[in-house]
């Protein structure tokens, strides 16, 4: 891994590697990504924001002009907009700003990070892709235990399960959700999985996630923590 990765992450190595070229796919798709788009940091992209955090936020996958532009998560897409402004409202964040990586936002007692760390062609991993990268999310969170856990959208809830070696079918994802994990190996006592829609563009323009209820869920972790 790259010193400047490594540092901007603070995660162990275990937890990210940004040579990584498991998925011929993805890693195919980057290298067109890369001549097309000579500018764009298309690669493996990097957890954002505080080492050892209370709240982990897991999305999908970079997103083509945003995090696989500018190699931070939920920057310069329209996911990132309502993202980092709910955080910022909700004190997790330093300013309400996600366009590019140098405009000085800074999370506060948060991290968030990926289930799939490439971009995937349509932004759909398959479920290989999915399964083969869980192992960097998985020794994130063993490395640095979160005590909340915020999953946007069902393959992200599904990932961070998997990660916990947890069977998906005792834990449903619904909107709003909330489910105390049991202690084991990877986790320790008292960790909340909450679940969220993802703040993508589709759900927002449809509706399906209004501000309202992504600062609900929000709200919810803030006073989870506030407990802790």
């Amino acid at each position: 891994m790259a010193a400047g990765v490594k540092a901007a992450t603070g995660v162990c190595a275990a937890a990210f590697n940004i040579e990584c070229r498991a998925c011929p796919r993805l890693s195919a798709f980057l290298q067109e990504v890369r001549t097309e788009q000579p500018t764009y940091f298309a690669q493996p992209v990097p957890p954002f924001g505080v080492t050892r955090a209370d709240l982990l936020i897991v999305g999908l996958a970079p997103g083509m002009h945003g995090a696989n532009r500018t190699g931070r998560p939920f920057t310069g897409d329209h996911a990132g907009i309502l993202l980092y402004q709910t955080m910022f409202e909700t004190g997790f964040a330093s300013h309400a700003g996600s366009a590019e990586p140098d405009d000085g936002l800074k999370l506060i007692n948060c991290r968030i990070t990926n289930a799939v760390k490439c971009l995937p062609p349509q932004n759909k991993p398959d479920v290989a892709e999915i399964r083969r990268c869980n192992r960097y999310l998985a020794a994130e969170i063993v490395a640095h235990p979160p005590l909340a856990i915020l999953a946007l959208g069902n393959i992200a809830h599904q990932a961070v399960l998997l990660a916990l070696g947890l069977k998906i079918k005792g834990f449903p994802f619904g909107h709003h959700a909330m489910h105390d994990l049991p202690a084991g190996e990877r986790i320790p006592k008292g960790v909340r999985l909450f679940d969220s829609y993802h703040c993508s563009r589709y759900n927002t323009n449809t509706r399906r996630l209004t501000p309202e209820m992504f600062r609900a869920v929000f709200a919810d972790i803030r006073k989870f923590l506030g407990t802790k």
